[in-house]
């Protein structure tokens, strides 16, 4: 489980890897996001050496969104994802882009305005633990680079299960645990020694990039992540490693 109780029974979670009370979690992951938001884009791509767009392609390739659909991009972050999904249903589809951050949501909103894409989007600030939708509503919900970020995953993952519509899916894209020792060495040496630099010098923020990097390291691996959406009630749950596994594709479907 996320949550854990400490002796004065308050419940706590992990915050990268410092211990802090479950309530407190989402405004000190709000701080980091507020903080990080102008330069955002940019350091995703030198992070990822633009690895992010192809991940981010191969997810939108298997959520395979149709004319007409109605779609939920949960914690939309950039809107990379909502910005595809919209071209892909039309005037007659709908995608909600939501984040629980206001800062987040307001840039991405502009930039997606700026690039034409206006009609069939609908942004909403919300908490993926508890979306404010209706029950059985969507086509599909994704979900790229946000469910380690949240205080309870357990409680998202019912709550995106609750908004989908019989036989509509779920896309979890997420950084995830490398099988291979070698890889998994090199890519903590980057991460620990590289990033936090990056942010210092790039977003003038390093302990924001640090925890990010620290958060990686505390969500789920791909294994655990699966039982996660299983228990959530999704069926036919598979996950696909993306380079070495430092990235995974998570899908299930809700029948």
């Amino acid at each position: 489980m996320e949550i854990h109780e400490m002796n004065d029974n308050q419940p706590t979670t992990h915050f990268g890897y410092k211990e802090v009370l479950s309530a407190d979690k989402a405004q000190l992951v709000g701080k980091v996001f507020h903080s990080v938001a102008p330069k955002y884009d940019l350091m995703n791509d030198i992070m990822s050496l633009g690895l992010h767009r192809l991940w981010k392609r191969f997810a939108i390739s298997e959520a395979q969104a149709r004319p007409g659909q109605v779609i939920l991009d949960v914690a939309a972050g950039t809107g990379d994802l909502t910005k595809i999904f919209a071209k892909q249903v039309g005037d007659h589809g709908q995608v909600f882009m939501t984040d629980i951050n206001e800062a987040m949501l307001q840039a991405r909103r502009d930039r997606l305005i700026d690039a034409g894409i206006m009609g069939c989007v609908t942004y909403v600030q919300a908490n993926a633990e508890h979306l404010p939708f209706a029950e059985d509503y969507f086509d599909c919900v994704t979900i790229a680079f946000g469910l380690r970020n949240v205080t309870n995953k357990d409680a998202a993952l019912s709550s995106m299960y609750r908004v989908l519509k019989p036989g509509g899916k779920l896309l979890i894209l997420e950084f995830s645990h490398p099988p291979l020792a070698m890889i998994k060495q090199l890519y903590d040496l980057y991460s620990f020694k590289l990033i936090p630099k990056m942010g210092e010098l790039i977003a003038k923020d390093r302990e924001s990039y640090q925890y990010l990097v620290e958060s990686i390291r505390k969500h789920p691996d791909q294994d655990a992540m699966a039982n996660m959406m299983l228990t959530a009630q999704f069926e036919d749950v598979t996950y696909t490693n993306l380079s070495g596994g430092i990235v995974a594709l998570h899908k299930g479907y809700k029948y």
